[in-house]
């Protein structure tokens, strides 16, 4: 074998401010490493997981990724403090703006294990995973419009994954409608249940039971599935996202993250 064949592994294991991953045997293991903000996204935890998975797309010994949060939550969605001035980076295509999602770049199977609360942003880890376990502890809700966003592209993507009229509920409801574990399982959202002290190592015998089978043929065999998903929503993504930058420019966009940020009743602007 020539040497320009053989292709070093990339380092993959990192530990900094916002997110750590290590491999353990065949599977990377990460997570959201906020826990004093709730694990809440901002441009740095983005930007550090769309690196994390680039490199992760070009190893030939991982079998499975499982993603969790660090401390009590798993992820409460994009900041406040983010949503409440202008954006400086974002994408133009949806696909763009969600490029911090490992579903679309790296071709293994998704373990999310959700450890705590999951609102707004967070759900987007839940509708990418090819497999969500929660804890009994894991609480669900999509808030955006109780601050003044408009949800349009976590719900395209969980439509596939849950019943249309829970999903309603969450999207109109806003934070008035939060999911316990339970719920979330009868909905369809996660697919199994366990106490907070297993669900760790739980994702990892799933991730390990993934990595037993053919590496190829669970390659190929996602492909078919994530291939026919993201034909379904594609267009309504693109649409949901431009109605997303459009709303920006309305009052209601700011009033909400500004109200959340001072802890009182936001004012919308009447129709």
């Amino acid at each position: 074998m020539a040497d320009s064949d053989v292709r070093a592994e990339p380092a993959l294991e990192r530990s900094d401010g916002v997110l750590l991953s290590k491999v353990v045997g065949a599977t990377l293991v990460v997570t959201l490493n906020r826990p004093r903000r709730a694990n809440a996204l901002d441009d740095e935890l983005m930007d550090a997981l769309a690196g994390l998975w680039e490199q992760a797309a070009h190893s030939r010994a991982l079998r499975a990724i499982v993603l969790t949060g660090a401390g009590n939550a798993f992820c409460s969605g994009a900041d406040a403090g983010m949503l409440a001035k202008p954006r400086t980076k974002e994408g133009d295509t949806a696909a763009d703006e969600l490029d911090f999602l490992p579903g679309p770049r790296v071709e293994l199977p998704l373990i999310v294990a959700v450890n705590g609360a999951c609102a707004g942003g967070g759900l987007h880890f839940v509708a990418d995973a090819d497999i969500c376990i929660a804890s009994t502890s894991a609480r669900f809700v999509d808030p955006h419009v109780s601050v003044g966003q408009v949800s349009a592209l976590e719900p395209l993507q969980l439509r596939l994954r849950m019943r249309a009229d829970v999903l309603r509920r969450m999207v109109l409801l806003g934070r008035h409608e939060v999911l316990d574990a339970d719920a979330a399982e009868r909905a369809g959202l996660v697919s199994e249940v366990v106490a907070p002290d297993v669900l760790l190592g739980r994702a990892m015998q799933l991730a390990e039971a993934v990595g037993a089978n053919s590496p190829e043929a669970v390659r190929l065999s996602r492909r078919v599935l994530r291939t026919f998903e993201d034909r379904l929503i594609a267009t309504d993504l693109d649409l949901g996202w431009e109605l997303i930058r459009r709303h920006r420019a309305h009052p209601d966009a700011t009033e909400g993250p500004a109200a959340f940020l001072a802890k009182r009743d936001p004012e919308w602007v009447s129709r």
